[in-house]
């Protein structure tokens, strides 16, 4: 940036300066001239001492230039260079106030070789802080974007792509794999993130994440960018395989075809841009059970059941779809649980049906133990749905009297007998954990058995020992433990209350 400033420079000519800097650097002329300002108050800081609060000011149309010692008025004057007393102030003028700046107008400077280099130096920077804050404010709003650019540079995997005057970066774990890009190729990528750095703003580009796949499609389907679909979920195993979701808002669009498009023309182009990755595009439901067997695409589900409090998803296929359900290196049914947002597992029918047994024998075995009664019975309790000793003893009598067989005494003392049982494996419980040596005060607490014992196990024993831990430690204890981080925060906040007494 060619740019020359001396004491003969004249008033219109520093606008017509200013006026070139903006048009080059394509920047606003006031904050050209603002920098045209601050260079001018460094060389008049310079010339008077840094110690002064130099202000200069350039005329927006005259271009005259005009150079001020700033002082403030205060009440208390801790710097008698910068500030004034009110009391001397009204001496001077008896309109000022405290607040108000007293402007001693200064004789003009010669800059000077070394102060206009100076100058050149801060007025250089302000306009490239100005371009950067120009570059930044256009691509913040683009993040979530699709652009279109050229590979200007590859270096260790990663690749500059520049579109017009600026660059993004391609992070090579952001490439689709197997896929080679050379100086000069066109490029399209999704801006997943925008930073405003010291050097600049820096732009971030994906190829390998869902949402570039998805503006893809919105691209391709004319329904998608109007709203009649709607891309609920995307999964991707980049370079391989996808799966997306879409639903309709209008009953007589069909989501699938319409993403497929004439001949797969919609998807293909699609399919092309990803380098080949195979595509399932699936029909989202609101139930979890339909969308689950949409997800697993081709392969033929049998029966589905589902565990809302883990998120958890059985789904039992005819044994002759375990691989086809299961997918190359569980591929298929790790995206379509990425797709649902639970855990789905596969099981065949004929290992459904063995895992069956085996629970029902277990659970008439635990009934016929814990409440001292013959098999028939055990079994139908299972038989009906009872899953544990817990169900039996708090059941509502009115519901247990419902089971075949059944009469209002045998329901009421299945259901003592297994409140005793209870009773009796909670205090077995507490006796090993006094055993350890545990603090009765801990026990008290109102932590479960189960949780106590793993925390005896550690050597965590009195209130302070497990007022002591962290959310993080306690998890570390008991990795498999049910508590929300809420519950163990209050559990632990319980426990110090002694502390603040």
């Amino acid at each position: 940036m060619a740019l020359a400033l001396s004491s003969n420079t004249g008033n219109t000519e520093i606008l017509q300066i200013a006026d070139a800097v903006a048009r080059e650097k394509g920047i606003g002329r006031e904050q050209v001239i603002e920098a045209l300002e601050n260079a001018i108050q460094v060389a008049g800081r310079r010339k008077y001492g840094h110690e002064h609060n130099i202000r200069a000011e350039i005329d927006r149309k005259s271009g005259e230039i005009k150079l001020f010692r700033i002082i403030d008025v205060v009440e208390t004057v801790e710097n008698e260079i910068t500030q004034i007393s009110l009391e001397e102030a009204l001496r001077k003028d008896k309109t000022l106030e405290i607040g108000a700046e007293i402007r001693d107008r200064l004789p003009p400077i010669d800059i000077g070789r070394i102060s206009a280099q100076t100058a050149k130096q801060v007025i250089v920077q302000k306009v490239r802080d100005a371009e950067r804050d120009k570059q930044y404010e256009e691509f913040k709003d683009r993040i979530h974007d699709i652009i279109s650019g050229t590979v200007k540079q590859v270096e260790y995997g990663n690749v500059v792509v520049e579109f017009g005057r600026t660059e993004a970066m391609l992070r090579r774990e952001e490439l689709i794999p197997r896929e080679v890009f050379r100086q000069g190729d066109r490029i399209r990528a999704y801006v997943y993130d925008v930073r405003r750095e010291k050097s600049g703003p820096q732009i971030f580009l994906s190829r390998t994440r869902p949402e570039f796949m998805a503006k893809l499609f919105a691209q391709e389907v004319p329904e998608i960018y109007d709203g009649i679909i709607e891309i609920k979920a995307v999964a991707r195993d980049p370079g391989s395989r996808a799966k997306i979701a879409v639903h309709s808002n209008d009953s007589n669009v069909n989501p699938v075809l319409s993403c497929v498009g004439v001949r797969g023309a919609r998807v293909q182009a699609v399919v092309a841009e990803l380098q080949g990755e195979k595509v399932d595009i699936i029909e989202w439901s609101a139930d979890p059970a339909t969308f689950v067997v949409n997800a697993l695409s081709s392969a033929e589900v049998s029966k589905v059941v589902l565990d809302e409090t883990r998120e958890r998803i059985e789904v039992v296929v005819p044994d002759d779809q375990l691989s086809l359900a299961i997918g190359r290196r569980g591929q298929n049914v790790k995206l379509a649980s990425q797709l649902v947002g639970w855990n789905i597992d596969i099981l065949t029918e004929d290992a459904e049906s063995s895992r069956r047994a085996e629970e029902f024998s277990s659970l008439s075995s635990i009934f016929i133990e814990a409440l001292n009664v013959e098999e028939v019975i055990a079994q139908l309790l299972v038989t009906e749905g009872f899953t544990s000793i817990e169900e039996v003893a708090y059941v509502p009598l009115e519901d247990m009297m419902q089971i075949e067989g059944f009469d209002e005494g045998l329901a009421d003392e299945l259901r003592k007998r297994a409140r005793e049982w209870l009773e009796n494996q909670k205090q077995d419980a507490q006796n090993q954990l006094l055993d350890l040596g545990m603090d009765e005060k801990l026990i008290g607490l109102g932590l479960p058995d189960e949780i106590l014992a793993q925390l005896g196990e550690r050597n965590i024993l009195s209130l302070d020992d497990f007022a002591d831990l962290s959310h993080d430690e306690f998890i570390e204890i008991v990795p498999d433990s049910y508590l929300s981080e809420d519950e163990i925060n209050s559990m632990i906040m319980k426990a110090r209350e002694h502390w603040f007494e």
